[in-house]
């Protein structure tokens, strides 16, 4: 493998209503004279002969035999990058490698092939056959003693075979974070493991799960989760919502990000496009329900502002293709941040008139680009407003989230700037 910005790969992609891969396409990654690093991806003949091939996604990727070519994000293209592993991902890759950083394509072909969606990578033109065994729940007290070896940089816990820190690498496949993760099978299907770190200010696994809870009482359509308890430490799991269980392995939906559906990336020099109201724009496009999906998009904002939720982030909304129309995804990491300003909380998109003002009036003032009337929207917002005054304390309570970090974090619920008159 190459341990620079060049090379290339086969990109495979598994259909709907498989199990085996095939391949797609090829992916290369080239540096002119200049020094400009660009992309490049090609359909293979006979995929594209097909009666039943589909694009990578519905954004740049169209299913045509020419060949697409990118500079953006290191030359690599959105839907890659989501198949791609996270900072956590990465920083497991290295550790077992031995080196930092990696190119590019090194960190495509490292990680493991239950990454997030119907996407896989290799060198070789024939598909490696698929995985048929995971990481069991059972695991979960190996696992969690590798992540905090790895957090806390320390050697491997003694007794540690390789293969140990190779299952962990399944936490390179999530939609993004930086929150030590793996992923684990029951007899129910995979589920996305989130363990604490040592150094959370409260308990991280509960929170999260009670806001997951939270989010399904406003009528929001979150992932199914549950804590499981491993000595004593809690462990969120959410089940994978691009995988589904069948007799003979799992089938996988196609999967990209926001940040992909609005050609964003992740530096500040797209940060004019990390937007609710552009993203809205861009889901009624490729949605196969528009209306209900901009309507789900409204509500998640307004929960996001409600909770304090700061770190909304283009890579934590994505969609999926089940079979070929595109959809939302169910809602993910969804946390409430510890209160810091009384007057004037900003999400980390725009979602409004006033910029990413985590406020009521700034969320109404662009309602109509979610295809709601103004009363709609505000109905929508007093009745979740309502909901979260009166349900979040009982809910942290009820899945055992302490008294304390109820109290850390009592003023991240309904803050006072939100309903401030006037726009800042």
């Amino acid at each position: 493998m190459t341990s620079n910005m060049a090379g290339n790969c086969y990109v495979y992609i598994t259909l709907p209503n498989q199990v085996e891969s095939i391949t797609a396409g090829r992916f290369t990654l080239s540096t002119n004279r200049q020094g400009i690093i660009i992309g490049r991806f090609v359909y293979g003949k006979t995929y594209l002969a097909r009666h039943d091939a589909l694009p990578l996604d519905p954004v740049d990727l169209k299913l045509t035999p020419k060949v697409y070519e990118t500079v953006a994000m290191n030359g690599v293209f959105g839907a890659l990058r989501d198949a791609s592993p996270d900072y956590w991902g990465r920083r497991v890759i290295e550790r077992h490698i031995g080196k930092s950083p990696l190119g590019e394509i090194d960190y495509l072909l490292y990680s493991p092939d239950d990454r997030a969606g119907a996407l896989g990578f290799g060198l070789n033109q024939i598909p490696p056959a698929p995985k048929r065994t995971f990481n069991q729940t059972l695991d979960l007290v190996k696992l969690q003693s590798i992540a905090e070896a790895i957090i806390k940089d320390e050697e491997l816990p003694v007794n540690t075979a390789e293969m140990q820190a190779l299952e962990l690498m399944l936490a390179g496949t999530s939609m993004g974070g930086a929150r030590p993760k793996a992923v684990v099978e029951d007899e129910n299907g995979l589920w996305l493991a989130k363990f604490n770190r040592f150094d959370d200010k409260w308990n991280s696994a509960r929170v999260e799960y009670a806001m997951l809870v939270l989010a399904r009482m406003c009528g929001i359509h979150a992932a199914e989760s549950r804590i499981v308890t491993i000595g004593n430490q809690d462990v969120l799991l959410v089940k994978r919502f691009d995988r589904e269980k069948v007799q003979n392995g799992y089938t996988r939906a196609r999967m990209i990000s926001a940040l992909t559906l609005l050609k964003a990336e992740d530096s500040h020099r797209s940060r004019d496009k990390w937007s609710y109201v552009l993203l809205v724009e861009e889901l009624r496009r490729i949605s196969a329900l528009p209306i209900e999906d901009a309507h789900e998009l409204f509500k998640r904002m307004c929960f996001n502002a409600l909770i304090s939720n700061l770190d909304d982030h283009p890579r934590n909304h994505a969609f999926i293709a089940r079979e070929k129309d595109w959809r939302l995804s169910p809602a993910y990491d969804l946390t409430p941040t510890a209160p810091l300003s009384l007057e004037r909380r900003d999400l980390a998109m725009s979602c409004g008139d006033a910029g990413r003002y985590a406020n009521a009036q700034n969320i109404l003032s662009q309602s109509g680009r979610f295809l709601l009337t103004k009363d709609q929207a505000q109905n929508i917002i007093q009745e979740m407003e309502e909901i979260v005054r009166q349900n979040w304390y009982s809910i942290m309570r009820s899945v055992n989230v302490s008294e304390r970090d109820c109290e850390l974090l009592s003023g991240a619920f309904i803050y006072p700037g939100f309903y401030q008159d006037e726009l800042l």
